[in-house]
């Protein structure tokens, strides 16, 4: 199984054999990024791919030097069970986040 994740304008998309998997929709803001919402196709279920597509993200957001804000509820959760990721939710937003 080939997977690849692509950013574009507001989204990271996965795709997985050339086929498109699902998408997380993203907005840019000068203080940081909002994680607005993860989806994965029904055909593409089961697979860890939600996963793979909010580390990817998150990775690339720390490339960037930016922070998050993790709206999305998958994120969200994500972030609380990799520890190693709520840096990137500012200190003062993360009460705010359940973090």
């Amino acid at each position: 199984m080939s997977v690849e994740i692509k950013s574009g304008e507001d989204r990271y998309d996965i795709v997985v054999d050339g086929k498109p998997a699902g998408f997380l929709e993203t907005r840019t803001r000068p203080d940081a990024i909002l994680f607005l919402h993860t989806e994965i196709s029904d055909d593409f279920a089961g697979q860890g791919l939600a996963g793979k597509l909010v580390t990817a993200a998150l990775d690339d957001v720390r490339a960037q030097g930016r922070s998050v804000l993790p709206y999305c509820p998958y994120v969200r959760s994500y972030i609380a069970k990799h520890r190693e990721y709520e840096d990137l939710v500012p200190e003062d937003k993360r009460a705010e986040f359940e973090l």
